[in-house]
């Protein structure tokens, strides 16, 4: 009988609900969970970006030749330096939660309030950057020609510098009308005109001797193909559309697929790093409401540190991969 009581309560202890496996508390196994999945989720993403850009290696834009602005340097080519710039800007955010959560320990609630807030400030500016670079990308800067077959042309000088196509492009008297739902076939919207139309870019071309066309397919040395004079006037003629930036249709860089995986991840890791910075702001006024000072316990602002640091963690691997690699 004893026997019988004795394994009824061990049961009861095990399968109660107030055990905590591994020293964890049930809230903080549950973000354990969350961070799991959503690890998996990343991980398909970057897989199935990797696996595209393998198979369209020849026409993957180069990273350094697409992100290479830098707030208050305009016209100035700094490859990269900005995304390193948010990146050491969101890992420096991670720093400032470990201290917040140590402080939690510790229970020095004005420590906490500091750390927390500089948390909150390094999410918020990470998220402006983010913005900052979509509005680059989509915006474009040196413009380039669509062929019939898909193909995308950019515009070089002889020394392989890039031409946008302000600098050349020629202004014709025509005038060019945006379909709208009412006015197109099959009720269909046109996407908003180029700055110039594709005769305007030939005629342009034509007058600039200087000008030559570079196609997106890498050479050996990894490099853009320009062909020659001769070459590029032929591969001109065959131009269907004025291309200026990206959406999800196309892009001024190169294989399609690049910005649709740009906008895809980059999006979805920057929407989890604005619910961070949400989360933070609800966890920073409760710890001035002194709520965890009540509880004895900053557990939460631990909870919240786990999904921050996953957040980063994300972010090195979206940078390695997407942006170095």
């Amino acid at each position: 009988m004893e026997a019988t009581v004795t394994t009824a309560n061990s049961e009861e202890k095990t399968w109660g609900g107030g055990n905590e496996p591994m020293g964890a508390s049930y809230g903080k196994l549950m973000m354990w969970f969350f961070i799991v999945s959503d690890a998996l989720t990343f991980s398909g993403f970057l897989a199935a970006y990797g696996f595209s850009r393998f198979k369209f290696i020849e026409t993957w834009p180069v990273a350094d030749e697409v992100f290479t602005h830098f707030p208050f340097l305009h016209g100035v080519s700094a490859p990269m330096y900005y995304v390193a710039l948010m990146t050491f800007i969101l890992i420096f955010s991670s720093v400032t939660m470990v201290l917040a959560v140590d402080a939690g320990h510790q229970m020095k609630k004005d420590k906490v309030v500091l750390y927390m807030f500089l948390t909150i400030i390094g999410g918020l500016i990470f998220v402006g950057s983010q913005a900052w670079e979509w509005k680059n990308f989509i915006k474009g800067e040196y413009g380039a020609v669509e062929t019939k077959g898909g193909s995308l042309l950019q515009f070089v000088d002889k020394d392989g510098k890039r031409v946008a196509l302000a600098e050349f492009a020629a202004t014709l008297p025509e005038e060019r009308e945006q379909l709208t739902r009412n006015k197109a076939k099959w009720f269909m919207d046109e996407p908003t005109l180029p700055s110039y139309s594709v005769a305007e870019v030939q005629a342009g071309f034509k007058s600039h001797p200087d000008v030559l066309i570079r196609t997106e397919v890498l050479n050996e040395k990894k490099q853009k193909t320009v062909l020659s004079r001769k070459e590029s006037e032929a591969r001109l003629a065959d131009a269907q559309y004025v291309v200026e930036g990206a959406n999800l249709i196309r892009n001024e860089y190169g294989s399609k697929l690049f910005a649709d995986f740009f906008f895809f991840i980059t999006g979805f890791h920057g929407f989890h790093v604005f619910s961070g910075v949400i989360i933070n702001i609800i966890i920073f006024f409760n710890v001035l409401l002194g709520t965890y000072e009540k509880r004895k316990s900053y557990e939460m602002v631990e909870k919240v540190g786990l999904y921050w640091h996953f957040v980063d963690l994300v972010w090195v691997f979206v940078f390695t991969v997407f942006y170095l690699v």
